[in-house]
């Protein structure tokens, strides 16, 4: 991350971005007991989804970044692991959802993008969400990240790209400078011989 970026991504401004962009992202959705946030960076999301959220854990593969978030959020039912989301150890189905928000265009290449769609397909339990918002490319978004990673995703490729890695209901909406975007893992289907009659959401 470049020094402005760096700079940026702490300003007052860009903290006001976020709390359009994050309550867009979420709008009618609740996001369940267990949660997963990628690439908090700074913690400015991390601070606006912690209120709704009974156990979040934060996954920053920046260590300075991650030790800053985890001293600061000492106490506050959010676990910090400083690791590459391409390639979590976390177990798989352990979470309701998956947020990141602004984020993806930091990830060194589609390959690499594609990996952390799989990893957080692994993650989540059946029927759970991964959602999200972007960066849209522009010339201002190019001069920000000058000498800095900067790998645009393209919403219009999403859907297929998340559908390949295991995710339903994909559903992308653009914005002005940004987009959101909300894929459901589908819920576990039975075997054959695990088909029987259901009462009350039970299998009996």
């Amino acid at each position: 991350m470049n020094l402005i970026h760096h700079w940026l991504c702490q300003s007052t401004g860009w903290r006001k971005v976020l709390e359009t962009q994050a309550p867009w992202a979420l709008e009618g959705l609740t996001l369940g007991r267990d949660v997963l946030e990628i690439g908090p960076g700074f913690g400015v999301t991390t601070d606006l989804i912690r209120p709704a959220v009974e156990n979040l854990t934060c996954v920053e593969i920046d260590p300075k970044l991650a030790q800053s978030l985890r001293g600061r959020m000492t106490g506050k039912s959010v676990t910090v692991l400083c690791e590459n989301a391409t390639s979590m150890s976390i177990e798989s189905a352990s979470f309701d959802a998956v947020v990141c928000f602004t984020m993806l265009h930091h990830v060194p290449s589609p390959y690499l993008q594609d990996r952390l769609f799989s990893e957080v397909a692994r993650v989540l339990r059946p029927d759970g969400i991964f959602l999200g918002t972007d960066s849209l490319y522009s010339w201002g978004l190019r001069l920000l990240h000058l000498f800095d990673t900067m790998v645009v995703v393209n919403p219009q490729t999403l859907p297929d790209r998340l559908g390949s890695a295991g995710f339903a209901d994909v559903d992308v909406v653009v914005g002005m400078s940004a987009f959101r975007f909300r894929a459901r893992k589908p819920a576990m289907k039975l075997k054959p011989d695990e088909v029987g009659e259901y009462s009350g959401g039970l299998l009996l």
